[in-house]
């Protein structure tokens, strides 16, 4: 298991390098979202995200929804997530979100604005 300690002296390793490149940013964005996923403010309350259509719309009845994903569009990403299950879908935008949100926080927050409307 990864120590706190361990994750501040790869933070810091990351921020010191002079030329630092694509790789060297996923590499401290995965290192924030590791270090505030374990080790957290615990006064912080915990937000768990919710995926469910029925979330927003307690009338909707999820019976009737597909169990897999499809998307009309010639995309790379439709491609590769039609016919999926969101269940193995989701973990993975949610990871790609927080990424952005500590590489790109204006992207984030635009991203965000849109989604809330």
């Amino acid at each position: 298991m990864i120590t706190e300690q361990d994750l501040r002296e790869a933070i810091a390793e990351c921020q010191g390098q002079r030329n630092p490149n694509a790789n060297t940013c996923i590499k401290l964005a995965a290192f924030y979202i590791l270090q505030d996923h374990l080790y957290g403010d615990a006064n912080k309350p915990l937000a768990l995200p919710s995926y469910s259509f029925a979330a927003n719309n307690p009338a909707a009845d999820v019976a009737n929804h597909a169990d897999t994903i499809h998307i009309d569009s010639d995309s790379e990403f439709a491609q590769s997530v039609n016919g999926r299950k969101p269940d193995e879908i989701w973990p993975i935008i949610d990871e790609l979100v927080m990424t952005v949100q500590v590489v790109n926080p204006p992207l984030y927050n635009a991203v965000m604005r849109k989604l809330d409307g």
